[in-house]
Formats: structure tokens, sequence, C-alpha cells
């Protein structure tokens, strides 16, 4: 019922009460005794649901002025939704699209209404999509918001490289109810990159190259690092003992130097012929083109030296042999028919030192490993990997 309507008709009703009280005054038949009390009693009845009203009047007022103020609020929400400058998907946790903003209709090329119902896999090149599903089941197991890099498909259009943010919205048991996606077409940013990469060979390859045969000992100077255009390089210390033991390996487009570490000892030595050039650190401190070029091979050799960390704290030794051969797969690894080639020839006494064990020990897991098929040589004694997942 309307409450105006509701409050006019209890105005009314007392009023009609209170000239029926005045006409019974005056009627002859009835008791004298009996009329007052009736009348109070109704009359205070009516008083009593006629503030009821004015409370109910207020109340409603309270509350539509409430349901304006949300429904304000979700539809700021909703502008920034769907004007965002980027695209904006909240899809179920199966990967279905619930929801989506006008600038991912844009991007994907297609209208909003017609994404709403479809499968995100359905804007994924086939080769793709078993990626994404498997990225969707991990999805709903994890809390991280995820960066996700793949290819997308317009629809009637071109393929775009494009990179997406998504994270898990749960309800109040925890239970996973959908996903929310920021995508973002990168394609422009990749090309700007690839050409940046293009010339940053430029900046190395007006510079002096030093080159050096394998099993030399390169000079390290402490006002330069090396950057490593061609070949192996050994990284070493040692420890108390007199034990060689291994860091890291510099592969062409890393740099390594003294002024890398704070290791009292520290040695580079070429595992293969190798082509360097010098940078000093002047040079770089002045340029900040150089600096932005270097960075990210720092930040790899640093990551390179905490997988060798990780290798020396595994507790048997046929763990770190193992964990040692997938780094060297990825590091220096070559695809070749019977699986993959180390494309430099190791040493035992190179692995013992990165195992932190002895050679005889290295010698006698690297005979098991071979007996199992899981690693062979080839005609010059180069270890190839076939399963070391």
């Amino acid at each position: 019922m309307n409450i105006e309507k509701f409050i006019q008709r209890t105005e009314v009703l007392h009023k009609r009460l209170a000239d029926l009280y005045e006409t019974a005054n005056v009627l002859p038949w009835i008791s004298p005794d009996l009329l007052p009390q009736a009348f109070k009693e109704l009359y205070n009845t009516s008083k009593i649901v006629q503030l009821a009203a004015e409370e109910l009047y207020q109340e409603n007022e309270e509350l539509v002025q409430t349901r304006n103020s949300l429904e304000a609020e979700r539809q700021h929400y909703q502008d920034l939704f769907e004007l965002a400058p980027d695209a904006y998907l909240v899809t179920s946790t199966q990967g279905i699209i619930q929801e989506a903003n006008f600038t991912a209709a844009k991007l994907l090329n297609v209208s909003k209404q017609f994404m709403v119902g479809k499968p995100m896999i359905s804007f994924v090149p086939l080769e793709e999509r078993q990626h994404l599903r498997s990225e969707l089941i991990q999805l709903s197991q994890s809390d991280r918001v995820r960066e996700l890099l793949i290819r997308l498909q317009q629809r009637h259009g071109e393929f775009f490289d494009a990179a997406l943010t998504v994270a898990v919205a749960r309800n109040s048991q925890g239970k996973a109810t959908s996903l929310r996606w920021v995508v973002r077409n990168i394609t422009e940013r990749k090309k700007v990159e690839s050409a940046v990469v293009k010339n940053d060979d430029d900046l190395f390859n007006d510079r002096p190259v030093d080159k050096y045969s394998k099993g030399e000992t390169i000079p390290l100077n402490p006002l330069a690092i090396w950057y490593v255009c061609q070949g192996l390089v050994k990284l070493s210390t040692y420890c108390e003992t007199g034990e060689e033991v291994l860091i890291g390996l510099a592969t062409p487009g890393m740099v390594f130097g003294s002024s890398l570490t704070s290791l009292d000892i520290y040695q580079a030595t070429a595992l293969a012929d190798v082509e360097l050039v010098s940078i000093y650190a002047a040079e770089i401190t002045a340029s900040p083109r150089l600096s932005h070029v270097l960075l990210p091979k720092i930040n790899q050799r640093l990551q390179q030296t905490e997988s060798f960390l990780v290798i020396c704290g595994r507790r048997r030794v046929q763990e770190r042999l193992h964990h040692l051969l997938k780094l060297l797969k990825r590091e220096v690894g070559e695809t070749v028919p019977e699986g993959t080639r180390l494309s430099v020839r190791f040493t035992h006494e190179d692995f013992a030192s990165a195992c932190c064990t002895t050679r005889v020990t290295i010698t006698r897991l690297i005979g098991k490993l071979q007996d199992e098929g899981i690693i062979s040589f080839d005609l010059k004694k180069h270890i190839i990997l076939r399963d070391v997942d």
C-alpha cells in the first residue's frame, strides 16, 4: 500500500471518529456511562494508528533516500566499469563471460550483448586454448593476482598479443564465484621492445672485442663489467678447503664482473672460446639507455645465482645433480632429435663443484642416469638430456 494514501486514510478515520463522538453525545438511547469510555478507547487507538503511520512515512522516506544513494553509487561504479580505458571482463570460474565493458567490446570487435554468455576461450587461437584451460583450473585454486600473456583474436579480425591480469572473487564461504579480468593489447609495445632489443646490439657492436680461448682465466676490472657476445664463462669461488665452487654461468647476452659480487675470491674462466666487450661503470651511470639495457641482464645474473644457491641447499647429492641438469638445460640447452643437448662440454669436476660433492660421487650418479636412459652422450662427449623434468 502507498504510505501517503495510508496516512490520508488514518487522518480521515480520525476525523470521522471525532464527528461520530459529537453526534453520539446527543442521541438519547445511548447510555451516558458507556459512550465516553468507548469513544475514548477508539480515539486513543486511532491516535496510535496515526502515529504509527507517521513513523512509517518517515522510515519510508529514509528508505527511499538510501535506495537513491545506493542506486547513484551503483551507477557511479557502473560508469567506471563501462568507461574505463582498459578492457574489463567478469567471467565464471569456467571462463564464461558474464559482464564486459565498452572497451572490451571494442577491443574484441564485438557487441557487448554478443559477448555475454560466450566462453572467453572462443577469442583465443586454437593452438593456445589448452594453455588457457590449464590456467583457468589453477586460477580458482589460488588467491594471487595472475598475469598471463596470450594471443587473442578479434571477431572477424586479426590476432593481437594481450596481457591479461586476473583476480578471483570469492563468497563469504571462500568459494570462488567469478574471475575479474583486465585485458590490454600489447602488440605495439612488443614491437617497440623488439626494436629496442635490435638497437641494443648496436650499443656493443662498436666496442673493442676481447677474445679468450677455452680454459683461459678472464681478468676482472673492478671499474668495469664484461658483456658476453659469444661463448660461455664459468664463474666460481673457492671455499676454505681450497675446493672450487661453481656459482654461475654467463651465457651470450649476460654480464659479469667483480663489481657485481661481494665475494673476496671471484674467478671467471672461459668454458669455450668467448668474445667479450668491456663496459665501465662510469658509462652506465652517464647513459640512461645503457642502464636500461643492462639492468635486466644484471637481474638475470642474480636470478641465476639464486638458482645455484637452491641447488647447494638440497640435502641429497642426487637431487642437487638433478636440479643442476635442469638449470643447464635451460641455460645452455639446444634441441636435438634425441632430446636436449648441452652446448658446452662439462667435466665431472665442474658438476662436482656445483653440487658441493666429490668427482667420484658425480661419476657414479652420471653412470646411473646413463643406465636409466635419462642422459646419453654424443660423439663429442656432450650430454644429451632425455627426460629431466
